[in-house]
């Protein structure tokens, strides 16, 4: 099942629109219940919208639920067999969050992410460098090197968001990062072409993957 919460700063929030395609019901059916509701749902808190594009073009009210609002809301809805297994995981995905909202704070999270920062820096450098190769070699894009190498990296550790990530996954994030850095510099030394040092960087990514048993996806 598709990712159903989202964390912004330390508060955890899932909408309408996820609510109604989770539970197989129609986002105007979800939309009248909190409507319908309202004032009980503000008791967890006031109830934020925003307005989005619905697959025709127009636009739609998607209401911002946080953990207590979704709680209530889903309480209100019909059971059926979609409704419950969507009942259960939304449940399971708001206990993970909370838990990484916790370890996000904890004092070896915090270490580990300005660790982690440090390579970035470093693998950094090094793109900047690959930049200027991949130019003499004939890239006409070789700015776009750094968005290149950073989803690499993220994918290979199964993260997207490195300020989502958990201690394990930074962990992962900073060997792959670093992996990539010496495969760079080994690249340039040996005078390869650019898109083959790309080439062997995801290579020894995989092997390390398998290597470490690392069942990671982003």
């Amino acid at each position: 099942m598709n990712e159903l919460v989202s964390i912004k700063g330390n508060d955890i929030f899932t909408d309408s629109l996820v609510i109604a395609n989770g539970t197989g019901n129609k986002h105007r059916s979800v939309q009248r219940v909190i409507d319908k509701y309202i004032l009980s749902i503000e008791q967890f808190g006031k109830v934020r919208f925003k307005i989005a594009p619905t697959s025709s073009g127009q636009e739609q009210k998607v209401y911002q639920l946080n953990e207590q609002q979704a709680t209530f809301l889903i309480t209100l809805l019909r059971n059926t067999d979609t409704v419950v297994k969507f009942k259960i995981e939304l449940v399971r995905q708001f206990f993970e969050m909370r838990k990484f909202i916790l370890e996000r704070q904890s004092k070896v999270w915090i270490e580990t992410r300005q660790q982690g920062k440090i390579i970035r820096n470093s693998e950094t450098d090094v793109i900047k460098q690959l930049v200027e190769y991949a130019k003499e070699q004939g890239s006409t894009h070789s700015d776009k090197l750094y968005v290149t190498y950073s989803k690499l990296a993220n994918k290979s550790a199964g993260i997207t968001k490195r300020d989502e990530a958990n201690t394990f996954q930074l962990n992962n994030l900073s060997l792959m990062e670093h992996t990539i850095l010496k495969c760079i510099q080994i690249g340039i030394a040996m005078d390869k072409p650019y898109k083959e040092i790309y080439q062997d960087c995801k290579r020894r990514l995989e092997t390390i993957k398998d290597l470490a048993y690392l069942d990671v996806t982003a």
